[in-house]
């Protein structure tokens, strides 16, 4: 009898197709969209999401996707959800932490407030690739004097060696 581990991955495999050479030759594309189309395998992966998640009071969810999988978590934890945004998407004060990218840089933010000194986080994310998105959005977390619990995704790049970009734990459901 298969695990819960083994069964999650199943489910990952059959409703995550990929697309090769999208969006430029030579990558492959994990979409997720069959996914969230379906509501038995969203609900499913947002349970395991949320059981990996552990013990916090916020959910922390990278922007975009990582809005649609944050959200779900929170609401079967039973806590907030603070939604991290790219530069110049919300009004007032922001707290932010700006981050290189393979060419250039960029900046995400939250807002100021949002998530306080002591708060026990979790940041969640769809997919770990090179880890610098996911690094930034600990460490805002961290800016903010939140204690960074979890980090989830629901698949990861393991070729990318993205999770040794931070220093948090790490939860995937999924590893190509």
């Amino acid at each position: 009898m298969p695990d819960a581990a083994t069964e999650i991955e199943a489910l990952v495999d059959a409703t995550v197709p990929t697309v090769a050479d999208w969006p430029e030759p030579g990558v492959l594309f994990r979409d997720i969209s069959p996914l969230l189309a379906d509501p038995v395998a969203f609900g499913t992966v947002a349970q395991a999401m949320a059981a990996a998640a552990g013990e916090v009071d916020v959910v922390l969810g990278v922007e975009a996707r990582g809005f649609l999988f944050g959200l779900a978590v929170a609401e079967r934890l039973g806590v907030g959800f603070v939604p991290v945004r790219k530069a110049g998407k919300l009004p007032g004060r922001t707290e932010s932490v700006s981050y290189d990218l393979e060419y250039g840089s960029a900046t995400i933010e939250v807002p100021a407030g949002a998530v306080s000194s002591g708060q026990r986080v979790a940041v969640v994310d769809d997919v770990l690739a090179t880890g610098g998105t996911l690094a930034a959005a600990v460490d805002l977390a961290r800016r903010c004097g939140a204690e960074v619990v979890s980090t989830v995704v629901l698949i990861e790049i393991t070729a990318l060696d993205g999770r040794h970009a931070f220093d948090a734990p790490c939860v995937a459901l999924r590893s190509y």
